[in-house]
């Protein structure tokens, strides 16, 4: 095993950029619930055109933010709107012939 050797100032360095790392993680773990997704990203999680995503916010299927042309949907509304449309698998009895 070899040993490195640092000087005070690489050290401290070393030391700044984990912290640094450790903070965009912490940032990235964040409650998913505040999290937004921009309009791009909400397509792609719900594989939906965007002609769908308009239908769906005009008849108030989906809350969203707009800033200027940018259109955010919160995490949690995306969750809710999951939710509100669960259906519960049937449970069948099948005959073994």
């Amino acid at each position: 095993m070899e040993a490195i050797i640092l000087s005070t100032q690489q050290y401290t360095d070393l030391v700044n950029r984990l912290d640094e790392l450790n903070k965009k993680l912490e940032e990235k773990q964040k409650n998913p619930k505040d999290t937004f997704l921009d309009n791009q990203e909400f397509l792609q999680l719900m594989n939906i055109s965007k002609r769908t995503a308009q239908t769906w916010r005009d008849s108030g299927v989906i809350s969203f933010s707009q800033i200027g042309s940018k259109i955010y949907y919160r995490m949690s509304d995306v969750q809710k709107l999951l939710d509100n449309n669960y259906r519960k698998a049937f449970t069948t009895k099948r005959n073994n012939y």
